[in-house]
């Protein structure tokens, strides 16, 4: 049953292995010493590397992308996971800070946006400031919701995927390879929903935020709340669709990005 996915599986470790990538945790699909700009990219709840191949290959030459691995899935799938947000923050600030080596930005959408807080915030504080922090489809820290998504079973957890129309439809259909993804997916919203934000000092990175104007996950007063999480410039921007509302505005946040990442620093 389902027979082509040790092949799919393969193909896939061989794709990532050919990549040049730093170590583990980061992947650079088009790697470029002489872009003036990187860009870390941290992904969603059950999310991968790869789903940021796409903007490496729109921000290339000036932009290089770093895209984060997280462990427990894909290549890194006999990895143990990490379900603390505070943990995971942590690993992956070690990692960003082996690879930086040029004036940087951090990109997270969903949970990725909560991690890439957390990130800068512990990047700021060994004195490495991001040129911006751009958080997408997520509430600020500080705005907390009693969420449990993470304690439903297989189908309550597949409905929830289902509702978010986040992730490729034909995944359904094929049991064996859902059955495979969900406990990272399930792991995540662990990570996110049992995630507590310490009141701390305001990051000096400024913030640009970008949400679904119909996103279950977060509203327009809980995504404006991430104003009070930096002293310097904070934007928002709203976009027709969902929680996944990016996908069909790939092309718009992407120039939002890059006009962002183009303007002067002081720094």
């Amino acid at each position: 049953m389902y027979s082509r996915l040790p092949q799919m599986l393969a193909v896939l470790e061989t794709r990532e292995a050919g990549m040049n990538n730093t170590d583990v945790w980061i992947r650079r699909y088009f790697p470029s010493a002489d872009a003036a700009i990187q860009l870390i990219c941290l992904p969603h709840a059950g999310g991968s590397a790869p789903f940021y191949r796409p903007v490496a290959q729109a921000l290339i030459p000036r932009v290089e992308t770093l895209a984060v691995q997280y462990p427990g899935r894909q290549d890194r799938r006999h990895e143990p996971m990490i379900d603390d947000l505070g943990v995971l923050a942590d690993r992956v600030t070690e990692a960003v800070t082996a690879v930086v080596d040029r004036p940087f930005a951090l990109f997270g959408h969903s949970m990725g946006a909560t991690l890439a807080f957390e990130v800068a915030t512990r990047l700021e504080r060994q004195q490495l400031f991001p040129l911006r922090v751009f958080a997408s489809g997520r509430r600020a820290p500080s705005r907390h919701r009693n969420e449990r998504v993470h304690q439903r079973d297989d189908d309550g957890m597949v409905s929830e995927l289902r509702a978010l129309s986040g992730t490729d439809q034909q995944i359904f259909g094929d049991e064996e390879l859902l059955r495979m993804v969900l406990p990272a997916i399930r792991n995540d919203y662990r990570a996110a929903e049992t995630y507590q934000y310490t009141p701390g000092a305001p990051l000096r990175s400024p913030i640009t935020a970008l949400i679904g104007d119909s996103d279950p996950k977060a509203n327009h007063e809980e995504v404006e709340a991430w104003r009070s999480h930096t002293d310097g410039e904070f934007e928002l921007h709203t976009y027709p669709g969902g929680h996944f509302y990016l996908l069909d505005h790939a092309a718009d946040v992407l120039r939002v990005i890059d006009e962002r990442l183009g303007e002067p620093t002081l720094r």
